[in-house]
């Protein structure tokens, strides 16, 4: 007999009760009746997309935190002790089992008269989605609300740290704002790529959402004259369930019009769709704002950097001025004998005075021709 490596797995059925399972995938296939390549989108272990499709007797759910394997009557989540898989497990046992619904029959004759009429309770039509519905709903808006929280997060430490490097460009805040960026890249990463693509994908394919309606699948097995018994994976505690199911497609005209109505699903796609457009949107917000910084802070920069120039060309400019009034102050200072210099002590004033002008001169010129080409500012 073929063993594979046991995980641990969570299973909850139709009545909430969860029990801890270790499972290789051997089990699984069998409990399941799933194909060995699509358990194996499950496998952390390799490296595979996220997807929502459905199979002949499961739906199987590679989104985010959550990998998960729908039947029409028991959900098995992996990694159940994960802290971001522990309130989806809570959900769903919260929200599976079917609130108690009186049909009418069996009634007791002890119920209150009203204005001499006996109180019956009228048939009531099961409004609930389907197990499988119920349960991937509760999926979609974990892995929907978990993305929204950390899109939250991200904001509440984003635009805070763009603001402060906005007033104060520093290493520290350019450091900080670049991994906030990286952050967020990764996040709008996992909320396009996981989500909102296999979501939108599977909103413009209606076969595939077809193929998610397990229980009208079971349905149509039942009610097929070639099918001699129920499959093998439907557990007794689902008989209500069935019997409910089967009512309601008999009042249905035509299996084939019911195999191609998939409003019910569109639905509840739909709604998770635009929650999670919604944090797309958030994202996108948080993009743009954080480019518009950058280019705020680039703008800064080329002012830094042209301030730098001007004072590198106004240094430059002195520098060549000094060399000038250096040269004339070298020459004069030489120990020749000239004979100028009997008796004309009042020249050397005049020299200095001279030399500065010129010196003064050349610098003004030098920042004239530098304003008139736009090199720097008036």
């Amino acid at each position: 007999m073929k063993t594979g490596v046991s995980r641990r797995w969570i299973l909850v059925d139709s009545k909430g009760q969860s029990s801890i399972l270790d499972l290789d995938k051997y089990a699984i296939m069998k409990r399941v009746s799933i194909h060995a390549r699509d358990l194996r989108i499950l496998d952390p272990l390799l490296s595979y997309p996220s997807a929502i499709f459905g199979r002949e007797k499961a739906i199987v759910l590679n989104l985010e935190h959550i990998k998960a394997i729908i039947t029409t009557d028991e959900v098995l989540i992996r990694d159940p002790m994960d802290e971001n898989v522990l309130p989806v497990v809570e959900e769903l046992q919260r929200r599976l089992p079917l609130p108690a619904i009186n049909l009418g029959e069996g009634e007791d004759d002890d119920q209150p008269v009203v204005n001499g009429t006996r109180n019956e309770m009228q048939t009531v039509e099961p409004t609930e989605f389907p197990f499988e519905f119920r349960a991937l709903e509760v999926a979609l808006e974990g892995v929907c609300s978990y993305l929204d929280t950390q899109t939250r997060e991200l904001e509440t430490a984003a635009y805070p740290a763009l603001d402060e490097l906005t007033s104060k460009i520093s290493s520290r805040n350019l450091d900080r704002v670049r991994k906030l960026k990286s952050a967020m890249t990764r996040l709008t990463s996992r909320v396009q790529k996981y989500v909102r693509d296999d979501l939108e994908q599977l909103l413009e394919d209606d076969g595939d959402m077809a193929d998610l309606y397990l229980s009208r699948k079971l349905v149509a097995g039942v009610s097929s004259p070639l099918s001699g018994q129920v499959a093998p994976y439907w557990s007794p505690d689902t008989s209500s369930i069935r019997s409910k199911l089967l009512s309601k497609a008999s009042r249905i005209s035509g299996i084939t019009r019911e195999e191609t109505d998939v409003e019910e699903l569109e639905m509840l796609l739909e709604a998770y769709f635009v929650q999670i457009e919604s944090t797309m949107n958030k994202l996108t917000t948080l993009r743009e704002y954080i480019d518009d910084t950058e280019d705020y802070i680039n703008i800064q920069l080329d002012n830094h950097r042209n301030q730098l120039i001007q004072l590198e060309l106004f240094l430059s400019s002195g520098t060549v001025c000094l060399t000038v009034y250096s040269l004339v102050a070298a020459i004069l200072g030489m120990n020749i004998p000239v004979p100028w210099k009997k008796d004309h002590g009042y020249i050397f004033k005049w020299v200095v005075i001279l030399a500065g002008i010129a010196s003064a001169s050349v610098f003004l010129s030098i920042i004239t021709y530098a304003r008139h080409k736009g090199l720097v500012g008036s």
